[in-house]
C-alpha cells in the first residue's frame, strides 16, 4: 500500500529517497515525506500533502543534506491526508523518526499510556505512537528498544527508523507488511517493494516476520524478535528496471494491456513445453487431486474475479465442487474446510492482507493450501513455500488497475481445470490434448484482440460522460462482466455494475432508461439465445448497447446492438481471456477521455497490505 525507502551510504540521501519514492508511487499515496540526519547529527524532516511534486518543490526551497535517511508515501488510514499526518513521524524531541506501513491495532491504548508519561501527539496517525514508544523505551540501544516495542505492538507493520543518538545506523523491522533490504559497494537500502532498489542493486534480502534489520558501515545484520543474529538468503532479481517503465506508451496501464500476449505465453510455456500430460508443475500429487472433495478459491478484487473463472471452469470439466470467496469475508463466516479440501489463495502482489489472513485460517483448519501469485519472495509465497506456489510470470505490474495479472491468473485457473479433469478421468487424453493446443494459441489471438483499441477510442469519445454503465453476461461471461465493471469504475470513476443477464428482470431492469449504456459480453454459444433475449429487453428500454462478441456469433447479434467488438473464436472456456482485452481497453479509453489519472486512481493502492 504505502511506500517506504531508506538509505545509508556515502552519497547524498535526498535524491536517492526521492527516486525510490517515485518508483513506488504506483502503489497509491496521498502525501509524502523524508527524514534525513545531517552531518551534525540532527534529524530534519520535510513533508507535504499531495503528489511527490509538492515534496520536491519543498525540498528545492528547503534542501536537506546527509548520508542517511528514510522516506515514505502515505495512503491515509488513520487521519485525513495532510502535512501533519504525513510520514515520517518523530518523538517530542525530534530525535527518533519513523516511517510505517500497516496498522497498529492497539494504538489507542498505547497512545493513552504514552500521554500519561508526557508524550505530546501532533497527528491523528497510529504511526506516531511508534516514535513516542521507541523514545520511551530507548536506553542508548535502538535495537533493544525496538525489540521491546515489537513485543508491545499489535497489528501489522513495516518500519524504517533513524535515531540522532545513532546517526550512522539505519533500522528496519516488519510483521505482516513487506520489506526488502539491499546493499552494494558499502551502501545500504530498504524499501517496501523491489522497484525502489533496482537502480542500485538486484540482490535483496526479504525480511521475515518479527525480524529486525540493522544497516551500518559494517553491512547488514538481521536479528529475530529476541535479538538473536540470523543468516539470510540473498534473492537475485532477474527482471530489470526497464521492465517496469513505460516503453513509449502513454500510461503503464496501456503498456501492460499490450503485454498480455507475452504474459500469457510465459505462463503457459514452462508447464506444457515437453510432455503436456505429466503435469510436473502441479503442487499436488495425483492421489491428492483424485481425493479432493472441494476447492475454495479465495482472493480480493480482480484476483477474486479470476477465481470466479476458475470456479466455472473447474466445476465444468473437472467436476469438483468449487467455492469462490472474497478474502475479507472468509474468516468471518466460520468457513467449513478441512482435510481432502484444497484452498487456493490468489494474489497478484502476494502481500494482500485479507488473503494472507484467510490462508492462515485455512491452514489452521487443516486444508491443503497452495498459492497463485505473480511476485517471487512475497509473503504469501513464503507462507506456503515455492513448492506450493503457482507463479504467473506476468512481469512487474505498475498500474494500480490490474490487467495482465488478471489474464495470467485466469489462464492458470484454466490450466488447473484441464490438469484436474484429466487426472481425475473426467477428460479423455485426446480432448485434453485439443484443449491444451487451443490454449497455446491464445497469445496469438490476444494480439488480434488488441486491434480493437482504435474502435474503442472512437466509442469512448461519444460515451465518456455517461454516469452509469451496466455490464451483463451469462456463465463465464458474467464472471468476466464483474471484472470489466470493476476496471471501469477503478480508472474512470463511472458508477458501473455487473449483473447476470438473467437477473435483469428481477430488479435491475428498473434502472434502464433512454440512453443508458449497457456493455454485454457474448462468447458462450450455448447461452446465445438466452442472451439475445436479454439484449432485446435492454434495447426495448432505449439503452445503448456495446457488445464484445466471438467472431462466429457476430451475425446473430450485430443488428440488435449499437456497436460490436469482435474477438477471435476459441474454446468457450478460454473466451474470457480474449474478451477481457477490449473490456480493459474500453475502461482505459473512457478514463483517458475523462481526463483521469489512469495509472494512479484516486483512493486506490496497488498492494493492499492492511485489512
Amino acid at each position: 500500500m504505502c511506500g517506504i525507502v531508506g538509505y545509508i551510504g556515502k552519497n547524498q540521501t535526498s535524491p536517492i529517497l526521492m527516486d525510490g519514492l517515485a518508483r513506488l508511487s504506483y502503489r497509491g499515496y496521498d502525501s509524502a515525506g523524508v527524514a534525513i540526519i545531517d552531518d551534525k547529527g540532527k534529524i530534519n524532516v520535510r513533508k507535504a500533502k499531495g503528489r511527490l511534486e509538492n515534496l520536491e518543490a519543498l525540498l528545492s526551497e528547503q534542501p536537506l543534506y546527509g548520508h542517511i535517511g528514510i522516506g515514505h508515501t502515505r495512503w491515509a488510514t488513520h487521519g485525513e491526508p495532510s502535512d501533519l499526518n504525513a510520514h515520517p513521524h518523530t518523538d517530542v524531541k525530534g530525535g527518533i523518526a519513523v516511517v510505517h506501513n500497516g496498522i497498529i491495532e492497539n494504538h489507542e491504548s498505547l497512545r493513552r499510556h504514552l500521554i500519561s508519561t508526557g508524550a505530546i501527539f501532533v497527528s491523528q496517525t497510529d504511526t506516531e505512537v511508534i516514535a513516542h514508544l521507541l523514545n520511551h523505551l530507548y536506553d542508548g540501544d535502538m535495537k533493544r528498544a525496538l525489540i521491546r516495542a515489537m513485543g508491545m505492538i499489535e497489528g501489522s507493520y513495516a518500519l524504517g527508523i533513524v535515531c540522532d543518538q545513532e546517526p550512522d545506523v539505519l533500522y528496519c523491522a516488519r510483521h505482516d507488511s513487506p520489506l526488502v533490504i539491499g546493499s552494494k559497494n558499502g551502501e545500504g537500502f530498504i524499501a517496501s517493494d523491489i522497484p525502489a532498489l533496482l537502480s542500485h542493486t538486484r540482490d535483496v534480502i526479504f525480511l521475515q516476520d518479527k525480524e529486525i534489520g540493522v544497516l551500518d558501515q559494517h553491512g547488514i545484520s538481521i536479528f529475530d524478535a529476541y535479538g538473536k543474529s540470523k543468516e539470510h538468503a540473498i534473492f537475485h532479481v532477474d527482471w530489470d528496471l526497464s521492465s517496469a517503465e513505460k516503453g513509449g506508451y502513454a500510461h503503464y496501464m496501456l503498456k501492460e494491456i499490450h503485454e498480455q500476449p507475452v504474459a500469457l505465453q510465459r505462463t503457459f510455456t514452462p508447464r506444457f513445453l515437453e510432455n503436456p500430460h505429466d503435469y510436473h508443475w502441479l503442487p499436488l500429487t495425483h492421489d491428492e487431486i483424485k481425493g479432493l472433495r472441494k476447492i475454495s478459491i479465495v482472493a480480493c478484487g480482480t484476483a477474486y474475479h479470476a477465481g470466479m473463472i476458475g470456479k466455472y471452469a473447474i466445476e465444468r470439466i473437472a467436476r469438483i465442487p468449487v467455492e469462490a470467496d472474497i478474502a475479507s469475508e472468509y474468516r468471518y463466516r466460520a468457513p467449513i474446510i478441512g482435510e481432502d479440501e484444497l484452498f487456493i489463495a490468489v494474489s497478484q502482489s502476494g502481500e494482500t492482507a485479507d488473503t494472507l489472513a484467510a490462508l492462515r485460517e485455512a491452514k489452521r483448519r487443516g486444508a491443503r493450501v497452495i498459492a497463485l501469485c505473480n511476485v517471487v519472495g512475497s509473503t504469501i509465497t513464503r507462507e506456503v513455500g515455492d513448492e506450493n506456489t503457482l507463479y504467473t510470470y506476468a512481469g512487474p505490474e505498475i498500474a494500480v488497475a490490474s490487467t495482465k495479472a488478471y489474464t495470467t491468473q485466469a489462464e492458470m485457473m484454466l490450466m488447473l481445470a484441464i490438469a484436474f479433469a484429466e487426472i481425475r478421468g473426467e477428460l479423455p487424453k485426446e480432448k485434453t490434448t485439443a484443449l491444451i493446443e487451443e490454449l497455446s494459441q491464445l497469445p496469438k489471438k490476444a494480439e488480434i484482440a488488441l486491434r480493437s483499441e482504435s474502435k474503442l477510442q472512437k466509442f469512448a469519445n461519444t460515451a465518456a460522460q455517461k454516469k452509469h454503465v451496466f455490464f451483463i453476461g451469462r456463465g463465464l461471461d458474467y464472471a468476466l462482466s464483474m471484472e470489466a465493471a470493476l476496471k471501469l469504475k477503478e480508472v474512470s470513476y463511472i458508477f458501473s455494475e455487473a449483473y447476470a443477464a438473467g437477473e435483469l428482470k428481477h430488479g435491475p431492469i428498473a434502472l434502464l432508461q433512454e440512453g443508458r449504456l449497457v456493455v454485454a459480453t457474448l462468447t458462450q454459444p450455448e447461452l446465445v439465445d438466452k442472451m439475445l433475449s436479454n439484449l432485446r429487453e435492454v434495447s426495448a428500454r432505449g439503452a445503448r448497447i456495446l457488445v464484445v462478441c466471438s467472431e462466429s456469433l457476430v451475425r446473430k447479434v450485430q443488428d440488435q446492438v449499437d456497436e460490436v467488438i469482435i474477438i477471435p473464436d476459441t474454446h468457450p472456456l478460454f473466451a474470457p481471456l480474449l474478451a477481457v482485452i477490449p473490456l480493459q481497453l474500453f475502461a482505459y479509453c473512457m478514463a483517458v477521455e475523462r481526463g483521469c489519472d489512469v495509472d494512479k486512481p484516486r483512493n486506490l493502492a496497488k498492494s493492499v497490505t492492511v485489512e
